[in-house]
């Protein structure tokens, strides 16, 4: 069957929108045939830093032709509402079908011709595409072109191995079949027929289509040269994807960096060589940068690259001189004297400078047990902020701060916390694992969460300015893959608050703290989410709406039952790695045979409890076992004292598995009371008792998740 291939070429498109844009132009020509009628059996999308273009396979020559039913009002509706359906519909009323009273409009879709319809399909997809920056520049008639992300050359449109010619006036052009090769290498224009054609006659012009066969040459031709000098590439996915998006015909090449540079410290080398000038790392046998680097150049030189390798070492040389320059300066002052520059940096009008930010890290530390050492690392977190060289590269705050506090004996576990309490910065970034590393990332964190939540600077649904997701994200992991299985953020928000206070700086009065736990705790949903957990079970655990806050916990002051739902109901609400510990075990547990027989029996003893306590506005939960006349009755009130004396130890130990399996074995019990017993029975201390007997056992439940919640 048919294929349709189209190409629109433009000028350079940044390397950072062109994953993104594949995607979309995929999906785009998707919907839009499908839209249209038209079927197809696969599209792909390609992306190089000029031309962005997808292939069509298997579609028809034309659409089949259509009739689709549409109901409308019911007969003798108001005037309005017929004229309303008749309108959309283009038809009469007598052209309309009554049956069991509505109006039905049978409405007709002619067979079309593909190539009449392709053209609509290039438009919409041009209209709704969208780009992270776009502009629109000057026609040759004088209008103004449609915004695109950089001026549109020409755009290629061929169906079933014939042109597709058709005007885009609001780009300026006519669709054609050709397009041209590479800008340098040889920019002639190439007649295309095929997909197959196309991708052919492209190589043959110094165009690889596919990124991710660019990859692969960068890579394997780094590789090849590096091997040559005995070294090894430093793995880097990021650059490698960028580099990719920079050129339509990589040609790996080698450059050398001068031995004078090679003292200076591995960060600011492989950073100086890879933010501002796209080279790769190379590795000696033992792992230290070696003194060369790798580049790509997008073209290839008549003396086999020696001028361009000879200009980018250029370029590297007067680079690295600004770094030693910078680096020389900065080693030569303390620490402590650049923390003294910080009063001079805002870190928010309404919060304060830096070092506030910086003295009320200090009061975090000690809240959170870290003493000396704390007070130290969280005066000197942010000092190389006003350092040159980080000045000069920003992506090296936190690391020359380490270097620094090393280089000037200050502790090992107090540099390295000035350089991990920025981490974790994403899903990718490495979590520290050190006390106190640990202790300041937290700190900081729920910092600038507390500071911006008061001031009423919160994320929207589209702007997160300050990055509060990612700091939240960050505390959900530190906790998490620190096995933190006792700390509560609680506490230590409030801390954060009062230390806020201190230094006088006034909050919203609206701002109430729960709000930065429901953040995180929303964070949290997301994250477990992501891991493939249950939606239901992380519902039923984290959105604890029912029992936590409709039992009056004073009505309980003298059961022992209050101890056990003031510590897991109330105190672990802001405890993540139990939150999430019991969202795991949930969904585990479900997922077992036992899983489903729990859920069934206690989904049913909640909604019991829950009518009743909600019509009688109280909660059942004592029992007076003299009035627990029947088998049925003090068999499970016998059973639901035996597994309470493990409960604790279960608990504590996060063994959330381990309880639902005692509760599991209720189940039979729990049935025979049901089968045998009746709850609402006709003298009113019998029907307290059993419902305190049914509240008593929810309670069990809610230490785990709110099970009627669950779904199934």
């Amino acid at each position: 069957m048919p294929e349709f291939l189209t190409e629109i070429l433009s000028e350079e498109i940044p390397a950072r929108m062109q994953r993104r844009a594949q995607d979309d132009l995929k999906k785009l020509m998707e919907d839009e045939l499908t839209a249209k009628g038209l079927t197809f059996s696969s599209v792909e999308s390609y992306v190089t830093p000029r031309r962005l273009a997808a292939v069509v396979f298997n579609l028809p020559t034309t659409t089949s032709g259509t009739i689709e039913e549409r109901r409308g009002p019911k007969v003798g509706a108001p005037e309005g509402a017929i004229q309303g359906f008749l309108k959309s519909t283009g038809l009469t009323l007598e052209k309309c079908e009554q049956r069991e009273g509505y109006y039905y409009a049978h409405i007709e879709t002619k067979p079309q011709e593909t190539p009449d319809i392709l053209p609509q399909v290039i438009q919409a997809i041009l209209t709704k595409f969208t780009w992270q920056k776009s502009q629109f520049w000057t026609l040759d008639n004088g209008d103004k072109s449609q915004f695109w992300v950089r001026a549109v050359r020409s755009v290629l449109c061929v169906f079933d191995g014939k042109p597709l010619s058709f005007a885009l006036p609001t780009l300026g052009l006519t669709t054609s079949n050709q397009t041209s090769g590479h800008r340098f290498l040889k920019p002639d224009l190439q007649e295309i027929s095929s997909f197959d054609d196309y991708k052919t006659k492209l190589e043959k012009a110094f165009v690889i289509l596919d990124p991710v066969t660019r990859q692969t040459q960068i890579w394997e031709g780094l590789e090849a040269l590096a091997h040559q000098k005995g070294l090894v590439l430093l793995t880097d996915e990021g650059l490698l994807q960028e580099v990719a998006g920079l050129v339509e015909y990589p040609v790996p090449l080698l450059g050398q960096i001068e031995e004078q540079f090679m003292r200076l410290p591995s960060p600011v080398l492989s950073t100086s060589m890879r933010v501002h000038q796209k080279y790769f790392t190379l590795l000696d046998k033992n792992g230290k940068i070696a003194p060369y680097f790798g580049v790509v150049a997008n073209t290839k030189g008549a003396d086999g690259g020696a001028k361009m390798i000879a200009g980018h070492e250029r370029v590297l040389r007067a680079r690295l001189s600004d770094a030693a320059f910078f680096f020389e300066q900065d080693v030569k002052v303390p620490l402590g004297e650049f923390a003294q520059k910080l009063n001079k940096i805002i870190f928010h009008a309404k919060l304060g400078n830096l070092h506030q930010k910086c003295e009320r890290l200090k009061t975090l530390m000690t809240t959170q047990g870290a003493e000396d050492d704390g007070r130290r690392a969280a005066l000197l977190a942010k000092s190389d902020l006003v350092t040159s060289l980080v000045g000069e590269f920003p992506e090296l705050q936190g690391v020359m701060g380490e270097i620094y506090a090393s280089a000037q004996g200050e502790e090992p576990h107090v540099a390295a916390a000035i350089r991990e309490h920025y981490q974790p910065q994403g899903p990718n970034d490495q979590c520290p694992h050190a006390p106190l590393s640990i202790a300041l990332a937290l700190a900081d964190k729920l910092d600038s969460l507390v500071g911006f939540f008061g001031i009423g600077e919160e994320p929207t649904g589209s702007k997160d300015p300050f990055a509060l997701r990612r700091a939240a994200l960050g505390i959900i992991r530190l906790i998490r893959d620190n096995g933190l299985s006792d700390f509560s953020l609680q506490p230590l928000c409030c801390q954060a608050i009062e230390a806020y206070q201190k230094q006088g700086i006034s909050f919203q009065s609206d701002f109430q703290f729960e709000s930065i736990l429901n953040f995180i705790n929303d964070r949290l949903k997301v994250a477990l989410k992501a891991e493939g957990m249950r939606h239901d079970c992380i519902v039923a655990v984290i959105d604890r709406t029912s029992l936590a806050h409709t039992i009056n916990v004073d009505e309980l002051a003298n059961s022992p039952e209050s101890v056990a739902i003031q510590e897991y109901i109330g105190t672990r609400s802001h405890n993540i790695f139990s939150l999430s510990a019991r969202v795991e075990a949930l969904h585990t547990f479900l997922e077992s045979p036992k899983g489903a027989a729990l859920s069934a029996t206690f989904r049913r003893v909640d909604g019991i409890v829950e009518n009743e306590t909600t019509k009688d506005n109280h909660f059942y939960l004592n029992i007076k076992p003299e009035l627990l006349l029947e088998t049925a009755e003090q068999n499970l009130y016998q059973q639901i004292e035996n597994i309470i004396k493990v409960r604790k130890s279960l608990l504590d130990a996060h063994d959330y598995i381990g309880w639902m399996a005692q509760l599991a074995s209720l189940h039979e019990s729990v049935d025979h009371f049901f089968e045998t017993l009746k709850v609402n029975d006709d003298n009113k201390d019998i029907r307290a008792n059993r419902l305190g007997l049914l509240g008593k056992l929810r309670i069990q439940t809610e230490l785990i998740a709110n099970f009627s919640k669950i779904e199934g």
